[in-house]
């Protein structure tokens, strides 16, 4: 069994690169729908991790590596999303609906030593998924606009996490970030056989670092703790290459693609550095040993600049501001299985980094989500289902922009024990 999970493991990142997200029509600036890199765990807790080390041993934190220490088994872990996105606009009175499944996180993870963590984990970061058609007339003239994108930009991590005594620890993560996005804006006009078509492909190869550091100080007479932690990514070391194509052409076959009659307008290849900018993130704690626990965090992103269409596009920086926390009533108590079970809970409002027409578009929601222990499950060895919703809204409107309302389901398995060790006695 174990040796399969392994195998799943590694051929499993093939079906992660090969699938397509469904996202907002803001994934149209930029890199695309942004996935924020939390598990189920921390999702349906509003995002809070900075400041998060779990009680139990079975839950390692990607987010901030330093909160690991009481992290003492094997765990892989299987998450698959369910996207449901549901857009209304003043422009024509747009409404329309998107819905997606895909796998948001594999992970593997496992002590080096009492000390050392180390985990690793494969997950989508963004993506490009959208095709709008806007059209208008003038006298007899009809004009169409159409917006498409495609593309996902995936994430590959390794973390280390060292515990320096019973209350400070820290750790660093490696980032990886691959894979190819594109956008195609065509215009048309009814008195003509002839488009313009402005396209953009990026190929992103971007490598940076993650550091944290946590602060826990556990009271031993009432079970109390205060944690407090910090991150900070930085330091790209890769560029991303941008192409930029505006041409005029006619479609031999509009369903395949195939053009015709192809002339050049204007031709660009660009290289960024600045694709994945400085991010920084603090929280703060406070809960009861295996009971409960609340915390608050702030995230930070500044805003990076990424040639689009010809031209430099410069994003807003973000700040995000999250809350959350879960709740376990009585884990002794075999007698009720739903008092043995993790019920979590959270919210956040995010400033985004686009502003349109002088227009934020910002984004806020509510999560909520349980662990569900197997069976044979103890609180050493805590390995169940996990259940996750996120209800939320984005944008707006004013302006006839696209208010975006939506309804994100995640669940997942945390199959955790004491693998790959070697027994003592048999």
């Amino acid at each position: 069994m174990k040796k399969i999970f392994v195998v799943s493991f590694i051929s499993v990142g093939y079906f992660l690169n090969a699938q397509s997200l469904s996202n907002s029509p803001y994934a149209k600036y930029g890199i695309g729908d942004v996935k924020y890199d939390n598990t189920i765990e921390t999702a349906s807790m509003g995002g809070i991790s900075t400041a998060f080390i779990s009680d139990f041993t079975s839950s390692f934190n990607f987010a901030n590596p330093a909160n690991n220490t009481n992290f003492e088994l094997t765990s892989i872990r299987l998450e698959a999303t369910n996207e449901n996105n549901y857009f209304k606009s003043n422009f024509n009175d747009m409404k329309s609906t998107k819905h997606s499944t895909y796998l948001s996180n594999i992970s593997l993870a496992f002590p080096i030593s009492s000390k050392i963590k180390m985990g690793l984990t494969y997950q989508p970061y963004s993506s490009k998924s959208y095709d709008i058609v806007t059209e208008d007339q003038k006298g007899s003239v009809y004009y169409q606009n159409g917006f498409k994108g495609s593309g996902t930009l995936n994430t590959a991590a390794v973390a280390l996490s060292y515990k320096i005594n019973q209350e400070f620890s820290v750790g660093a993560r490696a980032n990886l970030y691959f894979g190819d996005l594109y956008d195609l804006t065509e215009f048309r006009a009814s008195n003509s056989e002839y488009v313009n078509g402005f396209e953009t492909k990026n190929r992103v190869r971007n490598f940076n670092f993650t550091l944290g550091t946590s602060y826990q100080k556990l009271n031993t007479r009432t079970d109390k703790k205060l944690t407090i932690g910090a991150t900070a990514t930085f330091g790209n070391t890769s560029n991303m290459i941008t192409e930029y194509t505006n041409s005029t052409y006619r479609y031999i076959d509009a369903t395949a693609g195939t053009k015709t009659d192809i002339s050049i307008i204007d031709q660009q290849d660009v290289k960024s550095k600045n694709l994945i900018p400085l991010q920084a993130s603090v929280g703060v704690g406070y809960g009861s040993e295996n009971h409960w626990f609340l915390s608050g965090q702030l995230d930070y992103k500044k805003g990076e600049n990424i040639s689009y269409f010809g031209d430099t596009f410069n994003l807003h920086d973000t700040y995000r501001i999250s809350a959350g926390g879960w709740y376990l009533p009585n884990y002794n108590n075999f007698r009720n299985y739903f008092s043995r079970v993790i019920y979590r809970y959270g919210a956040f409002y995010e400033k985004g980094n686009l502003k349109i027409d002088g227009t934020n578009i910002n984004k806020f929601g509510i999560s909520a989500g349980v662990m569900l222990p197997f069976k044979n499950s103890s609180i050493t060895r805590m390995s169940g289902l996990e259940i996750g919703v996120e209800v939320g809204k984005r944008g707006t409107v004013k302006n006839n922009l696209i208010n975006q309302n939506f309804i994100n389901l995640r669940v997942g398995f945390n199959f955790a024990d004491k693998w790959f060790r070697k027994s003592l006695y048999n």
